[in-house]
């Protein structure tokens, strides 16, 4: 991969703590059922006046007002159910229609390729939305041995999350068994909007500044 000045120098900017922030986040969430200490993290996250910071406000709420019972039922109903959940969480499935397909086959080459390796005692593939938003936040973070630049970090985006994760996340919103989730849902929904705007604007310089948004 091109060597990027956040490598030479070993740091990350605020700005790309904040993206790692929200990836891990949304990757965290949709990994798995929240327990009670992610619960409790989430019950005093602070949004602002955009219309993610709302979001985000909405789920501390919801987060603060939900038991551990009622968020495993509703990660159960939503993403497991009895033969499948509600939704299907994986690029295969919203791209083709199936499981295990060429998205999931093209995604292993390119985590071959960053040096990224699926944990031993994860049995799903690797194109859960949650692994997903995990690989971006350790592309950013440097968690695969250095950050990626920003022209590594659009494509990974650009082939295995921008083309299907925007509308995988409206459907999460609108779930009929979305309670806790559906400002999960609109967090991803509006977070892949402004990725895929930033990264727009690294190919054309001249769209100008987009509108910084931040978690408290």
């Amino acid at each position: 991969m091109p060597v990027s000045a956040a490598r030479l120098t070993d740091t990350i900017s605020e700005e790309d703590q904040l993206r790692a922030r929200l990836y891990r986040l949304l990757g965290h969430l949709l990994a798995r059922p929240p327990e009670t200490e992610t619960l409790s993290a989430l019950a005093v996250l602070g949004g602002d006046s955009s219309e993610l910071g709302g979001a985000l406000t909405t789920l501390a709420k919801l987060a603060g007002a939900t038991s551990v019972f009622e968020a495993d039922r509703e990660f159960h109903n939503l993403f497991i159910g009895v033969g499948r959940g509600e939704l299907v969480p994986f690029a295969s499935y919203y791209l083709t229609g199936f499981l295990n397909e060429r998205p999931l086959a093209l995604l292993r080459q390119d985590m071959a390729r960053l040096g990224i390796e699926r944990e031993a005692d994860v049995k799903e593939p690797e194109d859960h939305v949650g692994a997903l938003c995990e690989m971006m936040a350790g592309l950013i973070e440097g968690s695969f041995g250095a950050p990626a630049d920003l022209d590594d970090q659009r494509r990974f985006f650009d082939a295995h999350i921008g083309r299907w994760a925007g509308k995988f996340f409206e459907d999460l919103e609108a779930a009929k068994t979305s309670c806790l989730y559906a400002p999960v849902g609109t967090i991803g929904r509006i977070y892949m909007d402004i990725e895929a705007t930033a990264f727009g604007m690294v190919d054309d310089p001249s769209a100008g500044p987009g509108s910084d948004e931040a978690v408290d």
